[in-house]
């Protein structure tokens, strides 16, 4: 999922000024010209999205500890401790691969125990971005992100950090990952931090096939997401019992699902 301002929550691991973070996750903004279609489509999508009145009332979502569960085990966005899953992203003649684990640490993040994801993203042998995401589950089953710790590992030695937001601090807020019924639905924030993070989802549709190199998968649930703070955009399927197996962004990224080791 996700976007911060500068990268993708899975971030644009390709080094674009993409929106999610200078990501993941998550999650792929795919960047158009000023003279390409897609962005006048873009703008369009961003004006109905203000006459429908998206970002327009001051976001504050009721977290109350007492809501959440200890386990992530909603069909389309289950973390199962011990769960590992790898990975390609092509953009632009460049390959970089991606190996996401599901730990068995927690995190206390506005009094709601969250589980630790942790992201590494590799090119040939090197680390790029190394992360660690912080989700939690309600008991109506919607799956809140709460914030990542991001490492961008930069030329020259540089680190950057500037991916980095939690819960809670200095403003940010958790969005939701995942909705807990599985049904197209209205548009809905993924995280908040004000002109920093600022991503959408969205469900579009259900029932969809999708093959990659890890199978073939059924019953897929289909999203759309972007920002409201950059241009682009990606389409994104999850399959149930398994969760996000592929994307496409706008600008050609694509991501797959190269193969699952459960614990």
């Amino acid at each position: 999922m996700l976007f911060v301002k500068g990268y993708l929550h899975n971030e644009n691991r390709f080094g674009n000024s993409l929106n999610n973070k200078p990501i993941l996750r998550r999650r792929y903004l795919g960047m158009v010209t000023c003279c390409d279609p897609r962005l006048l489509l873009f703008r369009l999508a961003i004006v109905a999205a203000a006459a429908a009145g998206i970002g327009a009332e001051r976001y504050q979502p009721q977290i109350d500890p007492s809501s959440f569960q200890s386990k992530v085990d909603n069909p389309y966005f289950p973390l199962v401790p011990g769960t590992r899953f790898k990975y390609i992203e092509t953009a632009g003649g460049e390959t970089n691969d991606r190996e996401t684990t599901v730990t068995s640490q927690t995190k206390m993040i506005m009094g709601v125990k969250c589980i630790v994801v942790h992201d590494l993203v590799t090119a040939k042998g090197k680390v790029k971005e190394d992360t660690y995401d912080w989700y939690a589950q309600d008991k109506q089953g919607t799956v809140w992100y709460f914030g990542e710790a991001a490492q961008e590992f930069k030329p020259g030695g540089r680190v950057s950090r500037e991916g980095s937001w939690e819960g809670g601090v200095q403003g940010a807020l958790p969005g939701i990952i995942m909705p807990g019924e599985a049904k197209p639905s209205k548009p809905y924030r993924q995280q908040y931090y004000a002109n920093w993070a600022e991503d959408m989802g969205q469900i579009v549709a259900l029932g969809e096939t999708v093959t990659v190199p890890a199978g073939t998968f059924t019953n897929c649930l289909r999203t759309k997401e972007w920002s409201l703070l950059e241009s682009g955009g990606e389409k994104k399927w999850y399959a149930p019992g398994v969760g996000f197996v592929r994307s496409e962004a706008i600008g050609g990224e694509v991501v797959t699902l190269i193969s699952i080791k459960r614990p």
